[in-house]
């Protein structure tokens, strides 16, 4: 993937990276964030996504724009109704028929398909990466070129929720198991100035599990903070980093998943404190260009 950094009169551009995370129905924060960013013209050189994240930052890679940007927000408000998870008696029908999983996956590949415009990441107006947990290697896997869709559903795969998914004779779960907030990756691809889009849990505090759909939650959470913690702590230097605000208020929950009826809310909260954030940075500029 190219990852040079443009060069004007000796001095080099930020590279501005576009770092979305995983987390359910949150992801619509990061709708609100995105919308912030657009109005300002802060336009990405570079995006990379997890789980909920790769469809949001797939969808602006495709079409950098506010029209983009209302459509995404469209689809985030028809959640509820486009049934991408399935009614409590097909989902005890396909626990039965499949016994790993709840959902199928076909709803979701529907929606990627009327949502984004292109179909393999080469068509991308902005370079994009996303994501998944490989399973044969217990390892991250960055998905760069092909089809798209298949690329977003494997990194989108919440273990027991949605199916595992087999491409090139491997199989791959959430990307949010090995890599949820992929700052290192965006570092990695050349990026100098990071826009850290994440759904609020860091900000949260955790509390313990009352029950078992909490402990294996908290555990995921508990992961998903020490790998943002680490990476934030190890920018190397030269890099800025603007973690985006939700306009959260208040403890909240850290493990609440798909709420619908919230959506909307946090789309609108999460715009107005990104707003105001970025409306309070110093004005952009150039990097010194390194000797040699």
């Amino acid at each position: 993937m190219h990852c040079e950094m443009p060069e004007t009169d000796g001095e080099v551009l930020p590279k501005v990276a576009y770092v979305l995370g995983g987390g359910g129905d949150l992801g619509a924060n990061e709708v609100g964030m995105l919308r912030a960013l657009l109005e300002r013209g802060i336009l990405p050189d570079l995006i990379v996504g997890t789980s909920i994240g790769a469809i949001n930052g797939a969808a602006i890679a495709a079409e950098p724009s506010l029209e983009m940007l209302d459509r995404l927000e469209d689809v985030w408000r028809r959640l509820g109704k486009e049934r991408v998870f399935d009614s409590p008696f097909r989902i005890a029908s396909t626990l039965i028929r499949e016994r790993t999983h709840l959902n199928s996956n076909l709803p979701l590949r529907r929606l990627l398909h009327r949502l984004l415009p292109v179909t393999t990441f080469e068509e991308l107006a902005v370079p994009f990466q996303c994501v998944a947990a490989c399973i044969e290697r217990a390892a991250e896997h960055w998905f760069t070129e092909g089809c798209l869709a298949d690329a977003i559903v494997a990194s989108s795969a919440v273990p027991g929720l949605l199916p595992v998914v087999e491409i090139g004779g491997e199989h791959f779960m959430d990307g949010g198991i090995v890599n949820s907030i992929p700052i290192e990756r965006a570092i990695a691809l050349g990026a100098t100035e990071l826009y850290i889009l994440h759904v609020g849990r860091v900000e949260r505090p955790l509390q313990p599990p009352r029950n078992l759909l909490q402990v294996m939650t908290v555990a995921f959470e508990i992961a998903r903070r020490h790998r943002f913690a680490h990476d934030m702590a190890h920018l190397p230097p030269g890099i800025v980093a603007h973690v985006l605000p939700t306009g959260e208020e208040g403890p909240g929950s850290s493990i609440r998943t798909w709420d619908f009826e919230a959506i909307a809310g946090r789309i609108a909260r999460a715009y107005e404190a990104t707003r105001a954030y970025l409306d309070g940075l110093e004005p952009r500029s150039t990097v010194p260009e390194e000797p040699g």
